[in-house]
């Protein structure tokens, strides 16, 4: 392997090193396979365009239309030209799929589903930054500066991830990078030759293999050192320096927090605490589990229900207590006709974790746990008796995974009144920007369904909110005021806030503390860290249940039942953003599945509730020109045919140099039909067609051999058969007459022993020689060497042209008079 084709290996195998990263933020992690494919075609395109020789823009540019034609022929085949040109169909279906997988990156939660747009992110991502590591390492041989595209490529990785994206996806990235760095090295060094690469006298590599070229062993090794010892200070600085904070691999210690105990939820006041446990400069496990549910992402395990708003702050109402009976009674209001699965879960807590309120799976069925515990029916909840905590513990929960249907929660009847009284109560202080928002966003929506999801895509999507932590909480109804001018917040915010205006339109409503589903491990265990905590507001339908919903952006993820309903077609009362933040709310298509892509309602009204169908809607001008088409046609099969142009140009030139010639008294007639005495022209022809045959199969021409030497050297080296080595021997014995004797005899059928050579190489050659031979001749180096020596006297007929020199001569006269 050539020292640019190991370098381009290394760059592709950095890239993927890197991407690495991105693996547990989606799952399942099937697309880095489709990736590391795409990927490997695009870095054998670059090979062969700088193999034929390519300029090196070119050579990016191949390998960038190869990408794209790539991605058309995975993502949006239907799209597309004859199945592969990205016509303006396929543009349009590219768009939407962009727009969809940054919509799918703010709605779901860490490990996020591989959906068609977050796939094409993912694939088309990777692929972007691999073309600009190969074009900075091996097209333009500078290494170094490809770890900056390596780097960008695990900070996003390490952004998105909660935590950070761990040490071990760094070390995986860290070596991709230092074996680029180490191929370049190794590569550079051995064009010193034996002052670099042998291994010094005496030694064993001192040999004839220690040749030119030969690999460079003691620098290798020395930057190979150098290298270990800059990644293990990189590793270790930020554990042996905790004041300069968790650094770039996170979190370096396991033990307590600062403060003794710190990020500990209280039953005192879940909120205020579950703001300093997403803050936590540690983001240490809270519990983790193992669960039969084949889908965790609605597995949120809820901690305690706050359904008590009296404008100062929210609180669990005081109700009393049970004992925890052997299985626990069926929700309230849940009917029979929604779809539910029973799945058993396996909890263990840690054993710093200490609070009253037992994380559970809702709806729970049944607990299996020991200690002093008493159950709440309202809320669904257990709570320690005296003293009894959740440090330490080990249980068992049998619990519902409900699926109810969008058409099931718009047909939901009235709640009972006594449930419509108690959860519809809000403060006589709650301020009246609450209420007339609330009526705004969801003007004309016909249910408290429908309501409900264009209150929770206002916040989620396309209302303008900011994800913030370091907002302070406070509870109260100017908080809510403050949140819905300022818009910025994290979840207690955007629960508290849609929970009010809900309450608000008469739809039940509380908010429930907790965590979200976490992030799986290796081991099929899934961990919930202080990250986790979260709240999310519960909305009461009747035949359904308490059934959550999700506002908060960046977290946690939309139910499937929570997506927005299309039987409304009408465009909801959406308020105006704030002018100090204006929202998009044309940027990005619908999250319902089913909206039709070509509907477009009478006015400002939308196909699909959240955003105008524009976004996602094929043109409906009747498609793309005829000319269009065929131009798009005529792109793409040159875009084919670019690596096939060593190949086709081999083949022209053979057949030009063998074309058939006849002997006649003084001389021949060419295909050309021009005279050529004693066959010289046929002849030498042969020869040249000879040496870049066999310059194909690895012989390299030597000028400084005469045709009797350099026909041996050919039939020594290829290891030629007795018959392809005489037709060798026989166009060697032409050249020389023509080239020596005073009166050359034609001789024919050169072509046809040229031909019986080439049989005999490919005969003796192995598999990949002989295909590359055929779609990489080494001989293209001629039509490089030709364009170039075109291009230079192109560029002196210009410079010495009389139009030039006039020019020349009048600028000068002019520069003359100025300074006079």
């Amino acid at each position: 392997m050539s020292g640019r084709a190991r370098l381009a290996l290394c760059a592709a195998v950095a890239t993927l090193c890197a991407a690495c990263a991105l693996l547990p933020l989606v799952d399942p992690i099937s697309w880095i396979f489709q990736a590391a494919i795409l990927l490997a075609i695009m870095t054998g395109v670059g090979a062969l365009a700088r193999r034929a020789p390519l300029a090196g823009p070119l050579t990016i540019a191949a390998q960038l239309l190869v990408l794209v034609l790539l991605l058309t022929v995975l993502f949006v085949p239907a799209d597309a030209v004859l199945g592969v040109l990205p016509g303006p169909d396929a543009v349009a279906e590219f768009g939407r799929l962009l727009r969809s997988g940054v919509q799918d990156v703010g709605r779901y939660a860490i490990p996020a589903p591989v959906t068609p747009g977050i796939r094409l992110l993912l694939v088309a991502g990777v692929l972007l930054i691999g073309l600009v590591v190969d074009a900075l390492a091996v097209t333009y041989r500078s290494a170094a500066p490809a770890g900056l595209p390596l780097l960008a490529l695990y900070s996003v990785a390490a952004g998105l991830a909660q935590g950070g994206a761990g040490w071990l996806w760094f070390l995986i990235a860290a070596a991709g990078y230092l074996l680029l760095l180490l191929a370049e090295g190794r590569d550079r060094l051995s064009q010193w030759g034996r002052v670099f690469g042998a291994a010094g006298p005496g030694r064993p590599g001192d040999g004839p293999g220690s040749a030119t070229g030969g690999p460079a062993t003691a620098p290798v090794r020395t930057g190979r050192r150098i290298g270990a010892l800059v990644l293990g200070i990189a590793l270790v600085v930020p554990a042996a320096l905790p004041s300069l904070g968790d650094g770039l691999l996170g979190p370096t210690g396991s033990g307590p927090g600062r403060g003794g105990g710190g990020g500990t939820i209280s039953a005192v006041n879940p909120l205020v605490s579950l703001q300093d446990s997403l803050n936590q400069p540690e983001d240490r496990e809270v519990l983790n589990y193992r669960t039969t549910a084949a889908d965790t992402r609605d597995l949120y395990l809820r901690i305690v229900a706050l359904d008590q708003f009296d404008g100062t702050t929210w609180k669990p109402s005081e109700r009393t207590v049970t004992d925890v009976p052997e299985r626990l009674p069926e929700p309230p209001g849940l009917s029979s006709a929604v779809g539910r699965e029973r799945i058993n879960t396996s909890i263990s807590t840690a054993g710093w974790y200490a609070q009253n309120w037992l994380p559970l799976p809702y709806p729970a069925s049944r607990v299996d746990i020991s200690g002093r515990w008493r159950f709440e029916p309202q809320g669904r909840t257990l709570v320690g008796d005296r003293g009894q905590n959740t440090r330490d513990l080990q249980y068992q929960v049998e619990s519902l995974q409900l699926r109810p249907t969008s058409q099931q929660l718009a047909a939901a009847p009235a709640p009972p009144g006594e449930l419509l009284r108690e959860y519809t109560k809000v403060p006589a202080s709650l301020p009246p920007v609450v209420r007339s928002t609330a009526r705004q966003i969801t003007r004309g929506a016909p249910t408290a369904y429908a309501k409900a999801v264009k209150l929770q895509d206002w916040f989620a999507l396309y209302g303008g909110f900011t994800y913030n932590t370091e907002v302070r909480a406070g509870s109260g109804a100017e908080a809510i005021a403050r949140f819905l001018r300022q818009k910025e917040g994290f979840c207690v915010h955007f629960s508290f806030s849609m929970a009010a205006m809900a309450r608000t339109l008469g739809i039940p409503a509380r908010v429930a503390v907790g965590f979200t589903p976490g992030t799986k491990q290796p081991d099929g265990t899934t961990s919930v860290s202080l990250k986790d905590a979260h709240a999310w507001p519960e909305l009461y339908f009747q035949g359904i249940g308490w059934t959550r919903f999700e506002p908060t952006p960046s977290r946690g993820s939309i139910p499937d039942y929570a997506y927005p309903d299309t039987s409304d077609t009408t465009e909801p009362g959406r308020p105006d953003p704030a002018p100090a933040r204006p929202a998009p709310p044309t940027e990005g298509p619908s999250a319902t599945p089913s909206c039709a892509p070509g509907e477009h309602p009478a006015g400002s009204g939308t196909a699909c509730l959240t955003l105008p169908a524009q976004s996602g809607a094929r043109p409906s001008d009747g498609g793309p020109s005829p000319w269009a088409v065929a131009a798009l046609g005529l792109v793409g099969l040159l875009v084919l045919l670019l690596p096939l142009v060593p190949l086709l140009w081999r083949l022209r030139l053979r057949s030009r140099r063998l074309a058939p010639t006849a002997p006649g008294g003084s001389g021949t007639t060419g295909a050309g039909g021009t005279t050529d005495p004693g066959g010289a022209a046929a002849a030498l022809a042969a020869w040249q067609e000879l040496l870049d045959t066999a310059w194909d199969f690895g012989i390299v021409p030597d000028e400084s051999l005469t045709p009797r030497r350099a026909a041996a050297r050919i039939i020594r080296v290829g290891e030629l058969q007795p018959e392809p080595a005489d037709a060798a021997r026989r166009v060697a014995e032409a050249v020389e007459q023509i080239l020596y004797a005073p009166h050359p005899r034609p001789v024919a059928g050169l072509g046809g022993d040229v031909q019986r050579v080439l049989a005999g190489l490919r005969a003796g050659a192995p598999r990949g020689l002989r295909l590359r031979a055929l779609f990489a001749p080494r001989s293209a180096a001629r039509l490089h060497r030709a364009a170039a020596a075109r291009w230079a006297a192109l560029r002196l007929r210009c410079r010495t042209s009389r139009p030039v020199t006039a020019i020349r001569r009048a600028t000068t006269a002019l520069r003359r008079r100025q300074r006079a």
